[in-house]
């Protein structure tokens, strides 16, 4: 695939920035749009990598509710509605960092991309490349957001998902597994039971509607402190 990257130059005025779970929105982003509500292009670039992942646009409405959620909304220009981005596919867009250009008339939105950003399973609405998930962890994040989307007959997976007693009370049996397999120090066997422990922490966390890079977010704060 071709590099998507760009050299950008962020505005020293900053139009959100995170705090915790929040979004916190600059005044200026809506007190420089008219007041007949305009729509205002928006860039989404993919935080890891740098690279551009699509353009959709916003207005007022769909700025509020980035800044309520911590997650881009956009506005639809063919369904003249607004729309949160991966609401029905999972491949959500979580704020990092909102910028405005120069002449303010453009935003940039630096994100943390789950899954595809195109509609079209591409991992960009700029390229004709496939998604492919970066690792495990965002395979089974994939897993989990497909067996949610459309439930599966006989999926482990899914029984653990409407069944929340069952699910924890799976969680608390792998840790206790994994203890004793640490204690018998026996790799292997450690091994196996940390993959089973970590498979059943992602599932209850994507249940909680946690995705593992806010845990890696917290854990950056905690280190930065």
């Amino acid at each position: 695939m071709k590099s998507l990257a760009v050299s950008l130059t962020m505005r020293p005025l900053e139009c959100a920035t995170t705090g915790g779970a929040r979004v916190h929105l600059n005044p200026h982003c809506e007190a420089d749009m008219p007041s007949n509500d305009p729509l205002i292009p928006v860039v989404a670039q993919d935080v890891k990598t740098n690279n551009v992942l699509m353009l959709a646009y916003a207005n007022k409405l769909a700025l509020r509710m980035t800044k309520r959620t911590g997650y881009m909304h956009y506005w639809s220009r063919s369904r003249n509605k607004l729309w949160k981005k991966g609401e029905e596919s999972g491949h959500l867009q979580k704020v990092v960092s909102l910028h405005t250009d120069c002449d303010r008339d453009t935003i940039l939105a630096r994100v943390r991309q789950t899954g595809p950003a195109c509609h079209k399973n591409t991992y960009s609405c700029f390229t004709d490349t496939v998604f492919k998930p970066e690792d495990i962890f965002e395979t089974l994040a994939q897993v989990f957001r497909e067996r949610k989307r459309a439930p599966k007959k006989g999926s482990y997976t899914y029984a653990l998902m409407k069944d929340r007693d069952r699910l924890l009370k799976k969680l608390g049996e792998e840790a206790v597994e994994l203890i004793v397999a640490i204690q018998n120090r026996k790799k292997a066997r450690v091994t196996a039971e940390a993959a089973d422990l970590v498979y059943h922490v992602l599932l209850a966390l994507f249940t909680a509607g946690v995705s593992l890079d806010d845990v890696k977010a917290e854990l950056e704060r905690r280190h930065a402190t």
